[in-house]
């Protein structure tokens, strides 16, 4: 049986198969799905981007969010709708898919159009969900609680390899520092990974002022690109951001996620920064 220590080197998701320490990756989109025309706009960019730099792509948006800070906040189409949206820009660009699952009953609807399935942080220690996720064999994608210590990610590991299912990514979002803050130990990148899994790091949500503006969420989206520099230069074997080409327009998220026109720079840069990092090793 694999040990603890042993990681996959390879992960399919959907067309795409990921060379795990050979190549960065990178999961962007938009927070939620807010048009069908959003999504293909902003997943056609990401395609071209793609296309320039030959650092695979994973589409991400949300068909509901929900965790919003308040009752009033956007959640999102719902589930048909949504998968509906996220179909279609599999469709026509190719990309992959990942969006959350947030209740047991979605798993298997979900893996229908989905090429990898995320837990949010909040659900990480969900039992039934992650058990759910696990049997639909598609690859999983779990963030790290804002309020779990890396170690203790061996338990999610743990329960969805207990349901026959090994290809799990575990992503680094940050960890509460007191009330509206999160703060990031790039060590917990080495922790995680010491789990047999891929490490993504989160870069923009690592921005996150939880509650920050009351009625929603506060964040620093212009250090972003540092974060994620320092995540890679750490050993990250991927990158997570959600993108918008008007953040302050946009109906999640909008103080956190990086302009759609800064991606390319930034994970040009982070390219740089792994392969320095990968050929040292």
């Amino acid at each position: 049986m694999e040990s603890e220590t042993q990681q996959k080197t390879q992960y399919k998701i959907g067309p795409t198969t990921l060379e795990i320490g050979k190549t960065l990756f990178v999961i962007a989109g938009p927070c939620v799905i807010e048009s069908e025309s959003l999504c293909l706009d902003i997943a056609a960019a990401l395609l071209e981007i793609q296309n320039q730099t030959r650092i695979p792509f994973i589409f991400k948006a949300s068909f509901d969010k929900a965790n919003r800070t308040s009752i009033e906040s956007f959640r999102g189409p719902g589930l048909e709708k949504g998968l509906e949206i996220l179909e279609e820009v599999r469709r026509q660009t190719g990309l992959p898919i990942l969006t959350d699952v947030h209740e047991p009953s979605q798993a298997e609807r979900v893996a229908q159009v989905a090429d990898c399935l995320q837990i949010p942080a909040f659900l990480c220690r969900q039992t039934d969900l992650l058990a759910a996720c696990a049997k639909t064999q598609k690859p999983i994608n779990v963030k790290k609680g804002q309020f779990v210590s890396p170690e203790e990610m061996k338990n999610a590991v743990g329960k969805i390899r207990a349901g026959g299912n090994r290809q799990i990514f575990l992503t680094e979002r940050g960890t509460f520092f007191g009330y509206n803050r999160l703060v990031n130990d790039m060590t917990a990148i080495a922790a995680m990974q010491n789990l047999g899994c891929p490490v993504i790091f989160d870069a923009t949500h690592s921005t996150q002022r939880p509650g920050g503006l009351g009625n929603a969420s506060a964040g620093r989206r212009d250090l972003a690109p540092l974060l994620a520099r320092a995540a890679v230069a750490a050993g990250a074997d991927g990158l997570f951001m959600e993108v918008h080409p008007t953040p302050e327009k946009a109906l999640c998220d909008a103080d956190c996620m990086l302009p759609l026109a800064q991606v390319q720079s930034t994970v040009q840069v982070c390219q740089t920064i792994f392969q320095v990092v990968h050929n040292q090793k």
